[in-house]
């Protein structure tokens, strides 16, 4: 049988052709490789760090509805070593780690608990809802300011009177006298001008060295304006909201915390309940000052009976100057007496209006002489349609510094955790809410690898 023969030729740009080819393709092989292995290093590491933060503190969230990681892991020292025996715990043990950044609890004025609690209330009640109460934000911030313009203008009034006084060598008589009732009252301790006869103050006490506003605390390092909540007065009215359902106030039924008037401890940061509650009272009363003495101010009856009395304890003085500016002090101290019965009524649990008018008014110019004394009998009156004292209690949250305000409600928590929870390590400046951890491994052939990987809390 005949066998036939084939010449077979290569040329030499085929051969390069051919070996660029192979060399493409096996380049390509290994490229997918060394992904495939990255990939495998990241997904370890997404792994390990989810597990480590769902370690979270449980008695936090259940109390607090607040996501922690405990980084002292329940030693009450935070060392950073143990993140990363933790992420090799969970399977991140093959490569190096170390932190980049990573913030607490109480890192910039509690920024991290302010996001979280924002968070918190927008999925509860939703955003609308939020943004509908934000109107009346701007008259709540507009009292504050009439408060202090009005403070200013007392002083004024005061000062003026004494000046008449001192330049024609007289003064008024004590008796019966509105002016000099008033600053009896605010020299007396206001607890027991507005305080419901049938509740006692509290004497509880906290450390207040002990707290996170004041010691100096752990902190973290690192910026976290990407994934950080923006602020302003959405930001604030959801932290009051969030506050009110959290804490106990004085009005509240129960009172199961290291002190009994929590929230009053938020605004007033003294260390006894006795304490914070004067605080609170005090800044209420400056509060209904506002609409007491705008309305007083419109009711020709009222200001013509002050105009009276001024008249009658300035008869031998016959300087008219005197006489008017008595009758100014005269409704100053009427609208200060009916700023307390307001609180009598908001102590007890009633409601005052936001803006008086014949009707809701409660005090008589008679009455404000035995405001104080073993004669006053007076209690406050309940209306329907008013304001209670926790709307006034949300109204200070929302005026008060956030920053300062989140952190003495950590402090509230802290010790509440302590206490009721035996979690005695317990320090919300240990807490981590967000960290982000760079990690290098080590591929085959020599080739490092460095990557990221950011976990947080929201």
């Amino acid at each position: 049988m005949r066998v036939r023969e084939f010449k077979g030729e290569v040329t030499a740009y085929l051969s390069l052709v051919f070996i660029l080819l192979v060399t493409f393709i096996g380049g390509m092989i290994e490229s997918a490789s060394i992904q495939n292995a990255k990939n495998y290093q990241r997904a370890d590491m997404n792994r390990a760090i989810e597990c480590v933060f769902a370690e979270y503190q449980k008695e936090l969230l259940e109390r607090y509805d607040i996501f922690a990681l405990d980084g002292s892991y329940e030693t009450g020292r935070y060392v950073e070593q143990n993140l990363s025996d933790r992420l090799s715990y969970y399977g991140a043990g093959n490569m190096e780690h170390k932190l980049t950044r990573i913030q607490f609890l109480t890192d910039r004025g509690g920024q991290a608990f302010c996001d979280q609690v924002r968070a918190y209330e927008e999925h509860k009640y939703g955003i609308d809802a939020m943004k509908d109460m934000l109107g009346m934000t701007s008259v709540w911030g507009q009292q504050e300011a009439q408060a202090k313009e009005y403070a200013r203008e007392e002083q004024d009034s005061q000062d003026y009177l004494e000046e008449m006084l001192a330049e024609n060598e007289s003064e008024l008589p004590e008796t019966g006298n509105p002016i000099s009732c008033a600053d009896r009252l605010k020299q007396s301790p206001i607890l027991t001008l507005v305080m419901p006869k049938d509740k006692t103050v509290s004497e509880k006490r906290v450390n207040g060295q002990d707290m996170p506003d004041r010691r100096s605390k752990n902190t973290g390092y690192g910026e976290f304006a990407d994934v950080a909540v923006q602020g302003g007065n959405l930001s604030s009215l959801l932290l009051g909201e969030y506050l009110l359902e959290h804490f106990s106030a004085f009005t509240d039924d129960e009172h199961a915390g290291t002190v009994d008037y929590e929230v009053e401890y938020i605004l007033g940061g003294k260390d006894s309940d006795r304490e914070n509650l004067e605080a609170v009272v005090k800044k209420i009363v400056n509060l209904r000052f506002v609409p007491n003495y705008a309305y007083i101010q419109t009711d020709s009856e009222m200001k013509a009976e002050a105009e009276a009395m001024a008249a009658a304890l300035c008869t031998l003085l016959a300087v008219p100057a005197i006489t008017e500016a008595a009758a100014q002090g005269i409704l100053l101290a009427w609208a200060y007496g009916e700023s307390l019965m307001d609180l009598r009524s908001l102590l007890k649990g009633s409601k005052v209006p936001l803006v008086k008018s014949k009707e809701s008014w409660q005090l008589q110019l008679s009455k404000l002489m035995t405001l104080g004394t073993d004669e006053d009998c007076s209690e406050g009156r309940d209306d329907t349609g008013g304001l209670s004292y926790e709307e006034y209690l949300r109204m200070l949250l929302f005026l008060a510094k956030k920053e300062t305000v989140a952190l003495r409600a950590l402090g509230m928590i802290e010790q509440n955790l302590r206490m009721i929870c035996g979690q005695t390590y317990f320090c919300a400046d240990l807490c981590i809410s967000r960290m982000e951890m760079q990690s290098t491994c080590h591929l085959r052939r020599g080739i490092r690898y460095q990557f990221k990987t950011y976990y947080g809390y929201r």
